[in-house]
């Protein structure tokens, strides 16, 4: 089945814009109350979580600086999971990681691809015409 394969592109784009909006709603939820209300006290490390997940999740939507934004992120995330998930039991599926666990190893796979078509990054790297 070769149909989707002239979509690989278009399909990690979607991919890299889709993963970054939805980190940034993470942000917005611990700085902001939005979309919805950060069940827990705010201490200094999830505010700086917070402020990762909004910048970071923002340029890596946009193609820009992708590969340390993602970078940064999937460090975020990683440290994120065994600090608050991974002590709790092994499985991501018991200890409510699953979801921490994926960003850190999508945003990996993005750092080492980079920004792809429809960014900010291929933008700037194209040669300017005439």
């Amino acid at each position: 089945m070769k149909f989707l394969d002239g979509f690989t592109e278009q399909a990690y784009a979607i991919l890299r814009i889709m993963a970054g909006l939805m980190f940034v709603q993470h942000g917005t939820q611990k700085l902001l109350n939005f979309p919805a209300e950060f069940p827990y006290d705010l201490n200094p490390m999830s505010m700086a979580a917070g402020g990762i997940e909004l910048v970071l999740g923002i340029t890596i939507a946009i193609g820009l600086f992708t590969r340390i934004s993602a970078f940064v992120s999937a460090g975020m995330c990683a440290v994120g999971y065994w600090m608050v998930h991974g002590l709790n039991d092994f499985y991501p599926l018991n200890n409510g990681g699953e979801l921490i666990a994926l960003y850190c190893f999508i945003f990996l796979f993005v750092a080492t691809r980079g920004a792809g078509i429809w960014s900010v990054d291929a933008a700037i790297s194209k040669p300017a015409d005439g």
